[in-house]
């Protein structure tokens, strides 16, 4: 991950869910069985070069694993 996330992850939402994943393989391979979803909100993150913005944050999710793979899609411009 090449950012910080500072604070909490606003405006949750679920972008797809179970084998509706193009990565569901994927990740029950490597990180264990479960209900997977990827899910989507607003951060505000820390950049490598130290800047400091808001920004949809994308992951992948699933109970008694918890989130992984966090990526910036979108940094919001102020």
């Amino acid at each position: 991950m090449d950012f910080e996330i500072l604070g909490a992850i606003r405006d949750i939402e679920t972008i797809a869910a179970g084998r509706a994943l193009r990565q569901f393989r994927r990740l029950r391979r490597r990180y264990g069985p479960g209900y997977w979803r990827k899910r989507k909100g607003t951060a505000t993150v820390r950049l490598v070069d130290g800047t400091v913005r808001q920004a949809e944050v994308h992951w992948y999710e699933v109970h008694g694993i918890g989130r992984r793979e966090f990526k910036i899609k979108f940094p919001l411009l102020d």
